[in-house]
């Protein structure tokens, strides 16, 4: 069976996003898939974050991921820093990895220009752990919104690189890029996002989700109820999409173009359709959050597989650079 890497940072809390961008696919893929999920800590402290509260964040991640519909039973979940053959790969890869290559990424641009007081080496260095991360485990598929491409083209260049030098040691992994639609936050401009506060929390409360939704910026263009709008350019029918079946779709689509219904009535169709499905997750995550040993215990035989295929490719790829056993 082919194997799929992916991983989520547990920076905090898990958002509409995610779930409809990453998590929700990922419970897809067990079906057809060897998956190997990882809440990746050690990508968590590029940036500034909370360090009380940063073990509560990793266990909380992997408790999200359980209630969404990840079984480990079908898939393999832990932290990455359980596994050490990250680092140490993500060292090597260094010695083959042109600094141009790093200086490109879109993503550093973007992150030094968010965190200007903290423009680091691992902020740069970012997209090689990645490759270790994915080809510790010899994954063939990454599963990915368009935003990461760059970093899995890296992740095939670093490869490609180690193979020519070292011996054919590391496949080439691709993209698998997800068609779930991209959801902006709530301001309509930006990425969801909990450092841009513009999201909506997969366990909030419903009447805070509904109050998130309420306000949240439809076409800038329909001013008054009597305005036909144009769901194309409105986030509101892109998170319907993820959410209401092709009738709904329809009937909002019309409804919005000829000003038959209002924002709020659409908004009020969306809210219906997303609880329904988001009502069974949080109630799972409730009862996780009584049980924590169980989601540890989880996080720690996740680790003991990986781990296991870790080690393998650890020997291979030291055998491979001449290193002493």
């Amino acid at each position: 069976m082919k194997r799929i890497f992916s991983g989520i940072q547990p920076t905090g809390e898990i958002h509409l996003g995610n779930y409809v961008g990453a998590i929700r696919n990922w419970v897809t893929l067990t079906d057809e898939y060897d998956c190997v999920f990882c809440v990746v800590d050690y990508h968590a402290i590029t940036v500034e974050y909370e360090i009380s509260e940063f073990r509560k964040r990793a266990i909380e991640t992997a408790l999200i991921l359980l209630a969404c519909g990840l079984s480990p039973e079908k898939c393999k979940i832990f932290v990455q820093s359980h596994v050490p053959e990250h680092t140490e790969l993500a060292w090597i890869f260094n010695c083959v990895t042109p600094i141009g290559e790093l200086e490109r990424m879109t993503q550093f641009k973007d992150k030094s220009k968010q965190h200007r007081a903290n423009i680091n080496m691992g902020l740069m260095d970012y997209p090689v752990l990645q490759a270790a991360d994915i080809l510790i485990y010899k994954a063939g598929f990454v599963p990915v919104g368009e935003d990461q491409v760059q970093h899995i083209e890296l992740s095939r260049e670093v490869a490609r690189k180690f193979n020519a030098r070292f011996g054919n040691v590391f496949p080439e992994p691709q993209a698998l890029l997800s068609i779930a639609p991209k959801i902006l936050g709530v301001d309509g401009e930006a990425k969801m996002s909990k450092t841009l506060n513009n999201y909506i929390g997969l366990l909030e409360d419903e009447e805070v989700m509904w109050e998130k939704l309420r306000t949240a910026v439809t076409d800038v263009n329909r001013v008054r109820r009597s305005d036909p709008g144009n769901p194309e350019i409105c986030n509101i029918y892109t998170i319907h999409r993820a959410f209401s079946d092709n009738l709904i779709l329809l009937d909002v689509d019309k409804g919005c173009r000829t000003a038959g219904i209002g924002c709020i009535d659409c908004k009020k169709m969306l809210f219906k359709n997303m609880t329904a499905e988001l009502g069974p997750i949080r109630e799972k995550a409730l009862s996780l959050m009584k049980d924590t040993d169980y989601v540890i215990d989880v996080i720690r035989a996740g680790a003991k597989k990986c781990s296991a295929i870790a080690k393998a490719t650890m020997a291979e790829t030291r055998s491979a650079l001449g290193i002493l056993a």
